[in-house]
């Protein structure tokens, strides 16, 4: 067998660690941070109310966070996926009709 070039294991340069891969990931698509923001602003509020929640169940209390974290989390791509489809679809057709408009 004759080796290959080709590796299976992705090769991170130097410039391409967790903080710029975030960086760039997130000015691709913004809304993805947003969801994350969101989720975790719902996680840390139902973790201080946890305590003063009265007599609800521990179960339902947990449901409603979980519900209330989706929620955010849905929404947030939801409004990503609409973004990038006004992007796509409705911005740069108008552009490349001007810029042929220009020429």
């Amino acid at each position: 067998m004759s080796s290959s070039s080709v590796s299976l294991v992705p090769v991170l340069t130097p410039e391409d660690d967790q903080t710029s891969k975030l960086i760039r990931k997130s000015k691709e698509s913004p809304f993805v941070p947003v969801g994350i923001a969101g989720f975790a602003s719902v996680v840390a509020y139902g973790l201080y109310k946890l305590k003063t929640r009265g007599n609800t169940k521990m179960s339902v209390h947990l449901i409603h966070m979980r519900v209330a974290a989706q929620g955010c989390v849905v929404g947030a791509m939801t409004i990503g996926v609409l973004y990038s489809m006004y992007k796509e679809y409705i911005v740069k057709p108008r552009e490349q009709k001007s810029a042929v408009l220009h020429k």
